[in-house]
């Protein structure tokens, strides 16, 4: 007979194998064996919104219509409600379940400029709850939903942002003073109202703190840019052929979702879109992103998972993904994690995707106290071209400014708020113009650890920068740099090894290790009499440091 004491223990390690089985079940992807993505089901049920008054004249106002037909046809058990050719003009637009929004090719849904009919809501700014507009387009906790067909979905952005003068031309900017509006007062801001330039400059918080409704922050609604798209605690999503652009904020934002499907969608926005991201998904399981072509303002491909200490105690990673066959070709970061990954992010493949003139191109971001564990990502057949920035990209100290390199060098306790960016795997990565290769800066505490790249040619200005590194491997790695003291430099990194590295004849440096915690860093395989001197060690670094063994 078992002792009525032990039936806790028993039952808590009964827990804890499970737990521990159902972890391991998540881990076990590769690439021949990928995430399953279930697809949502529809009746072929049709109802045109034209049947509920819709007017396809570009003036009036169809909010009404358009959502008719929407709830019509979910309490009917759901369907198709079809968007034909014609320019739409609507309100906001909320989605029912069982419902696919079919828009036909040359049907344009374009959401009014007109700020009262958006009304101040409950939403989440950068993982945070804040107060917003009504999205454009919104559903909550809805099953089998869709947005289909070869129209285009606008969101009359430019009615929503502010906008620097460095950001347009000359005859841009006075088309947009002249437009409207109001400056700041240095005359360098265009605000599209003075609310929006007063929240702005005074710096108020959207934040929903404690006591906080959405509607105490009336006196700054129009500086409460809405996303265009958000589907929050949704299943079986489909968003698919649809062209998204124009968006106030971010374009399309799904939240907490499973079984998501983005195929063959294009996202536009304006070069100066401020947050004006293409995709943003947020602590959801079960993904597929393909056939996609981005031209944004800020992040193209983003991956996300709440902020900080709330991120955290929501605690619902973004996992079990499928990016590929993409297209970007503006944008801040092509495929982009963080910064706001609080909740952690785990089994996300990326392959055959492009990016064209993108800021950076694999990027990775984060700072102290966000928390959150990404690991297992895996990307292979990744073609750049005129990266403006990194092609490779990891940092812990997003949007932090050092007044000292000891300021840098400090190293705080581990705690939940440290981030943890490890176990990743990139493969056949091809960049044709960069400012730098490869770019990795983790915190003393805790390095960015255990990535592994191997088959790259990387054609940028210098090659790679290595802080705070640890478990770095670089197999097969042809780096052709413009300057070449160093063509790579690392500081404080430890268990870095380069097997059969490549870079340009009569380099004037090969690698430059600094650091007094620099250690067991290797180079084989390599042939060194390409660079005029291999090595040199700087800031504390001992020459024990490298070892350089089955080369030239």
């Amino acid at each position: 007979m078992i002792s009525k004491k032990l039936i806790p223990l028993l039952a808590l390690a009964a827990f804890a194998f499970n737990h521990a089985q159902a972890q391991k079940k998540t881990e076990n992807y590769s690439w021949t064996n990928l995430p399953k993505i279930q697809q949502p089901v529809f009746k072929k049920d049709t109802l045109r919104i034209t049947a509920f008054g819709a007017v396809p004249d570009g003036i009036t106002l169809n909010t009404k219509a358009i959502n008719s037909a929407i709830d019509a046809c979910s309490k009917k058990g759901g369907g198709v409600v079809l968007v034909p050719a014609g320019l739409w003009m609507t309100g906001p637009v909320v989605m029912k379940s069982n419902v696919n929004l079919h828009l036909s090719q040359a049907a344009t849904l374009l959401f009014t400029p007109d700020k009262t009919q958006y009304a101040l809501t409950e939403g989440f700014y950068e993982g945070k709850a804040a107060a917003r507009n009504e999205s454009p387009i919104s559903g909550k906790n809805l099953e089998h939903i869709a947005i289909t067909g070869k129209g285009i979905i606008d969101g009359n952005g430019d009615a929503w942002r502010a906008v620097h003068r460095s950001q347009l031309t000359e005859s841009q900017w006075k088309e947009k003073v002249a437009s409207g509006g109001v400056l700041k007062d240095d005359g360098k801001t265009w605000y599209p109202s003075e609310q929006f330039k007063k929240a702005s400059v005074e710096g108020m918080s959207m934040l929903l703190t404690t006591g906080k409704q959405p509607k105490d922050f009336a006196e700054m609604k129009d500086f409460l840019r809405p996303n265009l798209v958000v589907l929050n605690n949704c299943k079986k999503v489909l968003l698919e052929g649809v062209t998204f652009q124009n968006s106030a904020a971010w374009c399309l934002h799904p939240l907490m979702c499973q079984d998501l499907t983005i195929r063959n969608v294009r996202t536009k926005n304006p070069e100066y879109a401020h947050n004006g991201d293409g995709m943003d998904i947020e602590s959801c399981k079960n993904f597929l992103i393909e056939g996609c072509t981005l031209d944004v303002g800020d992040d193209a491909i983003c991956i996300k998972s709440g902020k900080d200490e709330e991120g955290r105690k929501r605690g619902i990673p973004t996992e079990n993904g499928v990016i590929r066959n993409n297209m970007v070709y503006n944008g801040h970061g092509g495929f982009v994690v963080g910064s706001e990954m609080s909740g952690g992010a785990r089994n996300i493949f990326v392959e055959n995707c492009t990016f064209m003139g993108t800021d950076k191109g694999l990027r990775f971001k984060s700072v102290r106290g966000r928390g959150g564990v990404v690991e297992k990502i895996y990307a292979r057949n990744i073609y750049m071209k005129d990266i403006r920035q990194e092609a490779v990209f990891f940092d812990l100290y997003y949007f932090v400014k050092f007044a000292t390199d000891g300021e840098r060098d400090m190293r705080p306790e581990v705690n939940e708020g440290t981030p943890v960016f490890r176990d990743m795997h990139f493969e056949n990565i091809v960049c044709n113009g960069a400012t730098k290769g490869v770019f990795v800066r983790g915190l003393p505490e805790m390095p960015v650890r255990n990535i592994v790249m191997e088959n790259m040619v990387l054609a940028s200005e210098t090659g790679m920068e290595l802080t705070d590194a640890d478990q770095i491997k670089f197999k097969n790695v042809k780096l052709i740099t413009q300057k070449t003291k160093p063509v790579i430099m690392i500081d404080n990194g430890t268990n870095i090894s380069f097997d059969q590295l490549k870079y340009n004849d009569a380099s004037e440096m090969l690698i430059s290790v600094q650091g007094e915690r620099s250690r067991q860093i290797t180079i084989e395989h390599t042939d060194l009499t390409r660079a005029q001197k291999t090595k040199e060690f700087q800031k504390g670094a001992k020459e024990n440091s490298l070892v350089i063994q089955g080369g030239k």
